[in-house]
């Protein structure tokens, strides 16, 4: 069983048990979340799709933690023109433990 599921503007396909990093959500460290931006949820042969998203459900999730990724280098040059910028950038996540992801009704 699967969901793919909105957050921070992007979408992530996540399993139950699955830890996965996502954009900085306003939560601590072992906070209870429920996401309810579900695009999609997929148990073997059966899924089912929002429109754009599910109504009356949400999959539940713990946050373990909260950190930066590793630093990206942002260089920029023109040749012959004594042009040279050199930025860094380290973008903060929230990294989330996916506890249940529950099956819809049947009129969903």
């Amino acid at each position: 069983m699967y969901a793919v599921l909105e957050t921070g503007k992007m979408q992530f396909k996540v399993r139950e048990g699955q830890k996965v990093k996502v954009p900085k959500l306003d939560a601590k460290t072992g906070d209870k979340l429920k996401l309810d931006k579900v695009l999609l949820i997929a148990d073997g042969d059966k899924f089912w799709v929002g429109t754009p998203y599910l109504d009356d459900v949400a999959v539940q999730a713990e946050v373990t933690q909260n950190g930066k990724l590793p630093k990206v280098i942002v260089f920029k040059k023109k040749k012959r023109r004594d042009y040279r910028r050199t930025r860094g950038h380290r973008q903060q996540f929230t990294e989330i433990l996916v506890n249940k992801i529950p099956t819809p009704k049947k009129g969903s």
